[in-house]
């Protein structure tokens, strides 16, 4: 359970010509990739939803604080990255240093975050999608619209359409899919800079007074809706002033999520030595700075207290007399989230063809397309599944779970940048994480606060979900590992 799969061994795996995926991919596409998949509906919603709530307009202070932390496992990820250049991002990481249960455990973890993350992604595109419809005069009807429209049984096409044609793309190959995503970031990072240029000129400083407020305790939470940190150990959270600040930073983190998805597509970089450490940092760099920027301009163009919680942005320009760039913002909003599911879906596959590839899953799905070099068995699988969920199935009280799917991963990989350290010391280490061991240690106490902050009920879900893959590993995979397998060692 505890064996490890050598660095040499993973590299080895990837140059199996039927298993061998195409290299395609540069920093500026990795950097698009992250860029594609970090903004999407967080900085459309969540600045106006914590700035009302829980920051005012120190709401700025909350997206640098969220930065700062995702920095820290961005740097984790970075080494692993260059070191260990293959498919499956913490789940390789973490084979490669501390064993096969553990990332069985990851590999399983990751398998709910991005399939789940795509629906939910899908399904809020199809929102969007259908209100952009309705302003033009062209309705759905309800029983097409999914279950929350036709207020029960219900089947969301849009969703389902989408999620099919982003697995055609990514069946067809990657390079395609960085060219369509790096056209469609470019139209979503327009339609930020938009945002921040316009609304400049309608700030007014008295809105930014008291840039700070004064702390208020935020209600008591009840059950398994309260935070367990509140439950273990009755601390409470307040919302405004000093703390409140980074009781938002555990908020907006979120916006944050999928960072980490680059790591995935390192076996199909060119020189993933080099470019994953750019592609990581750089896309981490360019969404914390034009989140900090949005965040000012929007609380500048408007009290915190009349923020909207559903489309600050949109309505803040309508609050000032401005409903063109309100309209502008909502088809921003709609073709951005089409790079966040793509992306997600993408990063899912990867991991699946991994841990197929290693023999804890199926080996069926591990033979890439002889013409596109793609995994295409389970893209294609994972692809009708995911569109299935997202047509009948409303996934907003399970979104959490692909929180705590992620904070759960950068422990991990920041646990794991340690111990790789130590066993495998001679390893060549193109990028290196700074100040080994504290970076790490101050990474795994940062995310493990926030899955403090989360929802006891979240954590029952996810400790259900973990039990399945535990049921599935000693049932399966354990037996079928290939690193565990009498002789297969010369396979590699």
């Amino acid at each position: 359970m505890f064996r490890t799969k050598t660095v040499e061994q993973s590299i080895r795996d990837t140059e199996e010509p039927e298993h061998e995926l195409k290299k395609s991919l540069s920093a500026l596409d990795l950097t698009v990739f992250g860029v594609g998949v970090i903004i999407g509906t967080g900085i459309f919603v969540l600045t106006g939803k914590v700035a009302k709530e829980t920051a005012g307009p120190a709401t700025a202070f909350a997206f640098i604080a969220a930065g700062v932390v995702c920095a820290l496992a961005a740097l984790c990820y970075a080494e692993f990255a260059s070191t260990v250049p293959v498919a499956g991002s913490a789940y390789t990481f973490s084979y490669a240093s501390l064993g096969e249960l553990v990332a069985w455990t990851i590999g399983w973890d990751l398998v709910l975050e991005f399939a789940l993350g795509t629906a939910v992604v899908a399904v809020g595109w199809s929102g969007y999608v259908r209100s952009l419809m309705s302003n033009v005069g062209w309705d759905m009807p309800e029983a097409l619209s999914g279950p929350e429209a036709a207020e029960g049984f219900g089947f969301d096409l849009l969703a389902f359409l989408l999620v099919l044609l982003l697995t055609a793309i990514l069946v067809v190959g990657v390079k395609l899919s960085a060219r369509v995503t790096a056209v469609v970031v470019a139209i979503k990072v327009t339609v930020v800079l938009i945002v921040i240029i316009a609304g400049s000129f309608f700030i007014k400083a008295d809105n930014y007074s008291p840039f700070i407020p004064d702390s208020v305790k935020q209600p008591a939470g009840s059950g398994w809706d309260a935070p367990l940190v509140q439950l273990l150990f009755g601390y409470e959270p307040t919302n405004f002033g000093i703390m409140g600040i980074f009781t938002a930073a555990s908020v907006v983190f979120f916006a944050f999520i999928g960072f980490d998805v680059v790591a995935t597509a390192a076996e199909e970089t060119r020189v993933p030595q080099r470019d994953m450490p750019r592609g990581i940092l750089g896309s981490l760099l360019i969404c914390t700075v034009l989140y900090v920027a949005v965040s000012l301009v929007v609380t500048g163009m408007q009290h915190y207290s009349q923020l909207s919680v559903s489309a600050p942005l949109a309505d803040a320009f309508k609050a000032t007399g401005h409903p063109f760039y309100a309209g502008t913002i909502s088809f921003g909003a709609a073709v951005g989230l089409t790079t966040v599911c793509m992306i997600l879906l993408l990063g899912q596959t990867r991991v699946f063809f991994a841990m197929s590839r290693d023999g804890l899953l199926p080996r069926f799905f591990s033979v890439t397309h002889p013409k596109f070099r793609t995994p295409y068995r389970p893209t294609i699988l994972l692809g009708v599944l995911i569109a299935v969920i997202a047509g009948f199935t409303s996934l907003e009280e399970l979104a959490t779970l692909v929180n705590i799917g992620t904070l759960f991963a950068f422990v991990v990989v920041a646990l794991g940048v340690i111990v790789l350290r130590r066993t495998r010391p001679d390893l060549h280490r193109a990028f290196r994480t700074p100040l080994v061991p504290l970076v790490p240690i101050l990474s795994v106490a940062a995310s493990f606060w926030l899955m403090l902050n989360l929802p006891a009920e979240t954590w029952l879900r996810f400790g259900i979900w973990m039990a399945m893959g535990y049921v599935l590993y000693f049932a399966y995979s354990r037996s079928h590992s290939r690193l565990g397998r009498v002789g297969d060692d010369a396979k590699y």
